[in-house]
């Protein structure tokens, strides 16, 4: 399972950015695919995740309301639309992959900077 996220960047707060995931090597029927984040020093951060099957999905709350993950069966992609970015949400974000029946997520992705500036 290879996973390629992309679309980070430098934003002022306010402001929005769409990450993209790259999901390839197998197909991901009963799957979970999610978006972390991470700042140094702090422990990574399960923002928000969405099953492969039926699209269900889950936010945490620091991100509800103001980010949206969806995924593309034909493409393999899970993408995270970010919107009234904060400079809290500055961190490196990480998409991740997580078979079915599994306990964790498995499968990681190099990370992207998302920077938001005040």
């Amino acid at each position: 399972v290879q996973l390629q996220a992309s679309g980070g960047g430098l934003v002022q707060a306010g402001g929005s950015l769409r990450l993209s995931c790259a999901a390839s090597g197998r197909t991901f029927t009963n799957w979970n695919l999610g978006w972390f984040r991470q700042v140094p020093g702090e422990e990574r951060e399960k923002i928000a995740t969405i099953t492969w099957n039926w699209g269900t999905t889950y936010y945490a709350g620091s991100v509800k309301g103001r980010f949206t993950i969806s995924r593309d069966k034909d493409k393999n992609t899970v993408d995270l639309v970010m919107n009234s970015l904060k400079p809290e949400d500055t961190a490196v974000y990480y998409c991740a992959a997580q078979p079915g029946g599994a306990a964790q997520y498995t499968h990681w992705g190099q990370g992207t900077q998302v920077t938001v500036s005040s």
